[in-house]
């Protein structure tokens, strides 16, 4: 059944904020375009800053949302769960897909990043979910570790921040086909750095470097933060002949990955594609995407400039974001796909 031009309207509304609004959200699109497309995040002590900004200390996480008016911000990204019933009337007469980031999202951000394991109940609501729609996990991590963390081979994986993408496994025949690897010429160059830096990081008690095949990452969540300058230096001391890697950072860890136009943006829009629903039937999808992360943005983005599509932020805190909507937690996030089905 397709949605009556009244419906259309309310699924537009997703993004339409009001003329009270729009001010307020292009200097925030403005500021995060700023900091996402910076040229040498590395020089000086502007990597040391971005680590800070975006991996707050328990002391600094009490005052993160000091510089922002938490009431418009609220106003313009409200509760995914209590907005439930608008998304949901945004969707008549659509096919929704559902993208979801792992770490910070289906499962709590931990210490040990090889202990990120999924809750059972969080499980059985992604499988439930995927009963109905396809789904995604879109991850940094490697495709394979993502896969054995949640463990349901009827989803599409896209590990690698988007640059291994694969279908199911099982229950899907268009799914078997799709594979995308747009940085496989890396592998052993990510290789190499990745061993190089291992060794080299381990005078910095808690300090971890994880391969995630087409790039990596270093972890410093467990590194006492009057050490963050010597991870930072030792990162740029292995890659700086390496001017075909780029550095960025998110919540307590580093990512090291190839220049590639590619990341999770650019996965949503193969998938959307591999599915059938190009910008040509645009019209006739609704997807969901739910991330926590400052490389989530880049699908938030998409979504934003397709004018279609659901963004939904998982945080605690207000912060510069292109989503529509938001979720304090992974709990939330499960009580919202929950909903869903």
């Amino acid at each position: 059944m397709v949605a009556s031009d009244a419906k259309s309207q309310q699924n537009d509304d997703v993004y339409l904020l009001g003329n009270k609004k729009k001010l307020l959200l292009t200097t925030i699109n403005n500021n995060l375009k700023n900091e996402l497309e910076e040229d040498d995040p590395v020089n000086g002590d502007t990597l040391i800053d971005s680590m800070r900004a975006s991996s707050p200390t328990r002391h600094h996480s009490a005052t993160a949302g000091e510089d922002f008016n938490s009431i418009s911000w609220n106003l313009l990204h409200p509760s995914a769960v209590s907005s439930f019933d608008k998304i949901i009337t945004a969707s008549e007469g659509k096919q929704i897909v559902v993208f979801l980031d792992y770490d910070g999202t289906l499962s709590p951000i931990v210490a040990d990043p090889d202990r990120a394991l999924l809750t059972p109940h969080m499980r059985d609501a992604v499988k439930n979910v995927a009963k109905l729609f396809p789904t995604a996990i879109v991850s940094g991590r490697s495709r394979s570790k993502v896969y054995d963390f949640v463990g349901l081979p009827e989803l599409y994986y896209a590990g690698s921040h988007g640059m291994d993408i694969k279908g199911p496994s099982v229950g899907s025949k268009r799914g078997k086909e799709i594979l995308c690897q747009p940085a496989k010429e890396f592998r052993p160059l990510i290789d190499k750095l990745c061993k190089a830096l291992t060794e080299k990081m381990e005078h910095i008690p808690g300090c971890k470097v994880e391969n995630n095949k087409f790039c990596f990452s270093v972890h410093f969540r467990c590194v006492e933060e009057q050490r963050w300058g010597e991870v930072a230096r030792d990162v740029k001391s292995v890659i700086k002949d390496y001017h075909q890697l780029r550095l960025s950072h998110g919540r307590n860890v580093l990512e090291i990955r190839p220049t590639v136009k590619w990341d999770k943006g650019n996965a949503v829009e193969f998938l959307l594609e591999s599915l059938g629903y190009g910008r040509s039937k645009i019209n006739s999808v609704l997807p969901i995407y739910i991330g926590d992360d400052q490389t989530d943005e880049d699908a938030f983005r998409v979504l934003r400039n397709m004018g279609r599509g659901v963004g939904i932020l998982v945080t605690r805190a207000p912060k510069e974001t292109l989503s529509s909507y938001t979720l304090k937690e992974p709990q939330e996030a499960s009580e919202f796909s929950s909903k869903i089905y």
